[in-house]
This record gives structure tokens, sequence and C-alpha cells, in this order.
């Protein structure tokens, strides 16, 4: 595209597709978000390409005014990574589910979450399958009523921002379906990170798991059970008169204090880049501990489709042009007797 790129707006990332989510669902808002977040980012549309798998969040591309694909079953981040690989001009997404991602796609997710490939992944996840009416996902609760799990789940649930990490993502983070600047600045650190990143996007699914972050999302609940990560800030959340901090035990277990009787400099501070911690802060669950949101670890490390470019061009430059010929009649063949 020559000549300067024309300012585009939320309206130029609309499809002209009809949205075809259930009345109420969290995708509804994610989407609207990554449609503002998307002007901002300065990138032409025809550099843009979404990828999903299969389930409700996999529709997103439809709804996408750039290029995408509505992939296979749980090989999303396969396609992406072979088209950043091909293209890796390009911006490429994916979006997936905690069904699609987790279950189905989830060993080609950790791969590439270790390779560091620079896509951006975001899993809504709902703890349910929805598109298939309401059976257990492998976030679902342990002992939660579903269509296939009608005596209760009795499988351990993933964590999923511990699942990230354990693969080595580079970039990780959580936020929630219906805090919007939350949901918007996080969309605007993946894209600034080098590298694969990964967002949790906790999302409602009002007909099959109603009200399962009600905790996390709700205007009486959230204040007190959010944790808010900055980085190089304190550990701290609750109301302004009744704050509370998360420090380290004398056992090195997570420990809510009160902040009216413990001094702040005994309450952990958030730093990204430790890894260690970012750990730490995945295993805060409720209702013993606050839910943390943000970032919760962001680090530097080789991305995979420059290194791959550069062992082609050292290739090149070693051995010449390819003989496809050459190769096939070498002398590193064997018979089979």
């Amino acid at each position: 595209m020559s000549g300067e790129q024309a300012k585009l707006n939320r309206k130029d990332f609309v499809s002209d597709q009809d949205v075809r989510w259930c009345p109420g669902c969290g995708d509804y808002a994610i989407l609207a978000q990554v449609q503002r977040v998307m002007p901002e980012l300065n990138i032409p549309r025809e550099n843009i390409v979404f990828v999903s798998g299969i389930g409700c969040s996999s529709r997103f591309p439809y709804y996408m005014n750039t290029y995408g694909f509505h992939s296979i079953h749980g090989r999303a981040t396969a396609i992406a990574s072979g088209l950043k690989l091909a293209r890796p001009e390009l911006s490429v997404w994916v979006v997936t589910g905690d069904g699609d991602g987790l279950s189905i796609g989830g060993n080609h997710l950790i791969h590439l979450l270790r390779r560091n490939l620079d896509i951006n992944v975001l899993l809504f996840n709902n703890e349910i399958y929805g598109l298939t009416k309401g059976q257990y996902s492998p976030t679902s609760r342990m002992g939660q009523i579903t269509k296939s799990s009608p005596l209760g789940v009795a499988d351990h649930p993933f964590d999923t921002v511990s699942l990230a990490l354990g693969a080595d993502a580079t970039f990780v983070a959580r936020t929630v379906d219906t805090e919007t600047q939350h949901l918007q600045s996080m969309l605007t650190r993946a894209v600034e990170h080098k590298g694969t990143s990964f967002i949790e996007i906790l999302q409602n699914c009002p007909i099959f798991n109603d009200g399962a972050f009600e905790e996390v999302s709700g205007k009486g609940s959230r204040i007190q059970n959010q944790l808010v990560l900055e980085h190089g800030q304190p550990l701290l959340f609750g109301p302004e008169d009744a704050r509370m901090g998360v420090a380290l035990g004398k056992d090195m277990s997570p420990q809510v204090v009160n902040m009216e009787s413990t001094p702040e400099e005994q309450v952990l501070l958030h730093d990204e880049t430790n890894e260690a911690l970012g750990f730490f802060l995945s295993r805060l669950e409720r209702p013993e501990f606050p839910v943390p949101l943000g970032v919760i670890r962001a680090m530097d490390r080789p991305i995979y489709e420059k290194e791959v470019a550069a062992q082609a061009k050292r290739a090149l430059s070693e051995m010449g042009q390819p003989d496809f010929n050459k190769l096939f009649c070498g002398g590193d063949t064997w018979t089979v007797e």
C-alpha cells in the first residue's frame, strides 16, 4: 500500500455479517473492544488476520473486516503458526475458547507458546462448551452440573494461566469481558509484545454457565475480588476504606493481610519479569484469594520465525540454491528388505 495510511475507526473493522451469538453473551463485549483497539494499532486491515477453530468464540473472524480463517477444531494455533512463518509481516491473531484451545487444541497451543512466534492469542474462557449446548470443558469446576456431568464434574480443571506459564509463554495476561478499559489495555500490551502473547478473557455464557465469574465481574463484588496488577506496584485490593494486600507467609505460601495492621513494605510488589512470582499469582484462587487481572508475565526471548528465517538464509549462503533432484537421489538412502 503506497501513500499515507488513511486514519481508520472502529466502523472500518466491523464486517457486514450479522452477529450470531446469544443475547447477553460476553463475546459481544470482547468483539467491540477488539474493534475499538484495532484503529489505534495503525496496521492496514489487509495486514491483519484472525484465525479461529471451532466454538462460539470461533465465529469471531466473520465479524472482523480483516482477513480471517474459520478453521478446524483445535487447529487454529497450528494454522496461525504456518501463516506467520510464511508471512511474518502480518499481524496474526488466534481466537479460541477453553474447549477448542485447551482440549482438542491443547497440544498445538502449548507448542505455539514455547516456540514464541509473534502471534496474539485470545482465549475466551467460559468454563463450558457453549456451541454444543452445555457440556463440561477442561476449565469447568469440580462438581459443576452440566449436560454431560449430571452428578457433577469429576475432572480436576486446568488453570489456564498456570498452563500458559508452564509452557514458557513470554506474555501472559488475564482480563474480564465486562472490564472494557482493562480489556483494551491488555490488547494493546499484547500487540506491543514481541513474541507470543496469551490473554485469558473470563467470558460469561448467559445460557449454559451464567454468572460463572460474578464474583470478579459483579458490580457489588468485583472490588473485593479483583487483584489488578501493575508492574512495580504493591499487590493491593479491596475498597479504599478496607484495603487488603497479598504477602508471602512464613511457609512461603501466599497470605492475605489487612493493610490497617500491616506495613506496606511487607506486601509483595508486582514484577512482570519475575517467573516465580508469575506462578505464585497464577495459583491464587477464590474464595481464599482475589483473582489477579493484568499482565502476569512479560519477558523477552528470541522469536521463532526470525530464528527460522536466519537458518534459511544461512543455509542458502553456505549450500547455495537447493536442488530437489540432487536431494532425492542423494546418498543418504537405505534398502528395506
